[in-house]
């Protein structure tokens, strides 16, 4: 939930956004820069990567011509722009922020792994500076959030539990994006996901503690992201579920969130907000 209400006002449909991509040659920096081509509403002005990279000064694209946008390793001379998209690291993102502070510029923030100062750091900058931060960019899986509260909060004695799978080569789990679905799913039965959460089971466990909140992970293959919040009561289940099936979404997802939150008032921002004209969202 944003800290501030949202703006009224408009980006002009006339007036292409000035974007810049921090962490621009990752692999959702390259998928941002794949989807900005397709996008009229907004142009990619600076693509800036870490300083050590033997990427820095070529041409993101071939054949190169004199006018080619090239990696960055900063943002000495990136001028006034209207927004920036952090997908990068955590010094990749303080780098950012500081830039955006001082240009008075919107920040998205897609990095993860940070610590607390620096969460702390984007929480105080949303005073002078819209902000906007997600795990997970998909509006798809923003809807379910969305759905996953209103049906946890209607129906409290249902036994809750969130499977999610994804590809053999990601490290953490249960996904961010999981972890975000029990939140508000906790959240809207008045209680906490520490409180609720049941991230293992094996051997002798005994019954089901009435309102845990339980976690089932698989990883495997090139599977994307598959997110299953399953509602489990006496005689019937419900289960909203969302599958991935291409990496773009996340891209796009981001994109949209640069359009809108160039055009909001300083305040610390999420998906949610930005769908407030399309769905009821409580705070």
């Amino acid at each position: 939930m944003a800290y501030s209400t949202p703006g009224q006002h408009t980006y002009g449909m006339n007036q292409q956004l000035r974007i810049a991509i921090s962490g621009a040659s990752g692999r959702m920096g390259r998928a941002l820069v794949e989807s900005s081509l397709g996008d009229r509403r907004l142009r990619v002005h600076r693509a800036v990567i870490d300083a050590s990279s033997d990427l820095v000064g070529q041409p993101l694209k071939q054949p190169a011509t004199a006018e080619s946008l090239r990696y960055s390793s900063g943002w000495e001379g990136a001028g006034k722009l209207d927004a920036v998209i952090d997908f990068s690291s955590p010094q990749g993102l303080a780098s950012a922020l500081a830039y955006c502070l001082d240009h008075q510029v919107a920040l998205v923030v897609g990095t993860t792994g940070y610590e607390q100062e620096l969460q702390t750091q984007l929480q105080d900058a949303a005073a002078r500076i819209p902000v906007l931060q997600a795990a997970n960019f998909s509006l798809g899986v923003a809807v379910m959030q969305h759905l996953l509260r209103d049906a946890a909060r209607a129906l409290p004695a249902w036994d809750l539990e969130i499977i999610e799978a994804h590809h053999g080569r990601k490290e953490d789990a249960p996904s961010g994006t999981a972890i975000a679905l029990g939140e508000a799913a906790a959240q809207a039965r008045g209680t906490t996901l520490e409180a609720e959460a049941v991230y293992t089971r094996q051997g002798q466990t005994g019954p089901r503690r009435h309102g845990a909140i339980g976690f089932s992970v698989v990883r495997g293959g090139d599977i994307v992201g598959e997110h299953v919040a399953m509602l489990a009561g006496k005689g019937e289940r419900l289960e909203l579920c969302h599958r991935a099936s291409d990496r773009g979404i996340f891209a796009r997802g981001a994109l949209e969130a640069a359009v809108w939150l160039a055009g909001q008032a300083p305040g610390f921002y999420g998906i949610a907000d930005m769908l407030q004209g399309r769905l009821r969202v409580e705070s």
